[in-house]
């Protein structure tokens, strides 16, 4: 009862409590509709690109910023120095390596910035270019291995997967949510990809 008085106070005064970030959802049976949808294109220029045209990373109040909430979020035994983290467990979904130490752990984006201008952010204002670059709702941010995110660079797919295959199929699962939500095409040869490594899946062909 406290803790909704104080939302109702909040609210009242024009103010919103800061969620807390939940794991990112995941589209299950509907991958395979999805990708179907996906306009498929061929990759554009890297004309005018720059990361800091996806202004990141924002605040997000009771965390310092996005990077302290993922890796609150998908951490365990999290340690804070005020809102930053300090210390915790992580294990890298696409290696399976795991670090205590937050400085060993990078940020990924699932669908790389680049990536994304090249399939039609380049079109977009820098303030949706950010709400990209910040999604805690769709699963476009994890917290993995530096080596990982940095052997993935900006590849998609046909150039790159995790060297864990059991985390293919979610991967490919996030891969395609992300890019149905935000209107992002996808090249032959990255659709093609993505249909091998769903084939698998036992979910992917559920209603």
């Amino acid at each position: 009862m406290v803790a909704l008085a104080a939302a109702l106070a909040l609210v009242a005064a024009g103010c919103s409590p800061v969620d807390e970030p939940e794991a990112p959802p995941s589209g299950g049976g509907n991958v395979s509709e999805q990708l179907g949808q996906l306009t498929v294109a061929s990759a554009g220029s890297m004309k005018g690109y720059s990361r800091n045209r996806f202004p990141h990373w924002r605040n997000t109040g009771k965390n310092c910023d996005v990077r302290d909430s993922v890796l609150k979020r998908d951490g365990d035994d999290i340690k804070f120095s005020g809102c930053n983290v300090v210390a915790g467990r992580w294990e890298s979904v696409y290696d399976g390596r795991v670090f205590t130490d937050p400085s060993d752990v990078d940020i990924d984006h699932t669908v790389p910035l680049a990536n994304a201008w090249r399939s039609g952010a380049d079109e977009w204002d820098d303030a949706k270019r950010g709400d990209f670059a910040n999604d805690l709702t769709r699963p476009q941010l994890l917290a993995v291995s530096a080596s990982s995110n940095r052997s993935k660079g900006d590849q998609d797919p046909a150039q790159w997967k995790p060297a864990n295959r059991s985390y293919w199929c979610q991967y490919a699962e996030d891969w395609v949510t992300v890019k149905h939500h935000w209107r992002l095409t996808v090249t032959s040869a990255e659709k093609a990809a993505l249909t091998d490594m769903l084939e698998g899946c036992t979910w992917a062909s559920k209603p």
